[in-house]
Order: structure tokens, then C-alpha cells, then sequence
């Protein structure tokens, strides 16, 4: 009967360990992506509600958003970078979607 000798024992942990933590990230994806449907049943919402589309695009709130999950990020302790080019990837195309929306409806 053969066993498995350290080098290879320590590749299969490895290779065990990274199978877990895809399994893990998935859950994560599927969260992260039902927390997106939400947010865009709300920008949905919001488009219908705002007069013109510099209230759609409002800078201003978009920058106040970036500071607060920066804020957050900082507070949890994670990379506000990465969580800033997240945040500003995602608005924008909420931002398209929202004239759309907006334009649907006016």
C-alpha cells in the first residue's frame, strides 16, 4: 500500500484548502449578488422618482457613498481601495441603468 510522502501530502492539503476556499468565495458571489438585485430594485424606484438626469447622476451623493463605504471598509478592515473601485464600478453601471429608468418613465 503506497502512502503519501510529505511533499505530496502537504500539495494535497493545498489543493484541499483552495477547493474549500472556492466553495466558500461562491457563497460569497451568491450573496454579493443578491444583495446587488436588491440595490437594483431600489435604483429602479429611485429613477422613477427623479426629475432630470443630474439627479440621476448627482455626483454629490456619489461621492458621499464612496466616503461611507470607505469608511466602512477602514472600520472592518479591509482595503478601501479595492472597495472604492468596487463601489465605483457598480454605480456606474447603476447609474446607466437608473437613466433608463428615468427615461422610461418621464
Amino acid at each position: 500500500m503506497a502512502t503519501i510522502q510529505g511533499n505530496d501530502r502537504d500539495a494535497l492539503a493545498d489543493k484541499e484548502q483552495l477547493a474549500a476556499v472556492r466553495v466558500a468565495v461562491d457563497e460569497v458571489d451568491d450573496q454579493i449578488v443578491t444583495l446587488i438585485a436588491r440595490r437594483e430594485r431600489l435604483i429602479r424606484i429611485a429613477g422613477t422618482l427623479k426629475g432630470d438626469d443630474a439627479e440621476v447622476r448627482a455626483p454629490g451623493r456619489v461621492e458621499r457613498v464612496i466616503e461611507h463605504v470607505r469608511s466602512a471598509a477602514q472600520k472592518k478592515d479591509i482595503d478601501p481601495d479595492i472597495v472604492e473601485s468596487t463601489y465605483r464600478a457598480m454605480i456606474s453601471g447603476f447609474i446607466e441603468l437608473e437613466l433608463r429608468v428615468h427615461k422610461e418613465n418621464s
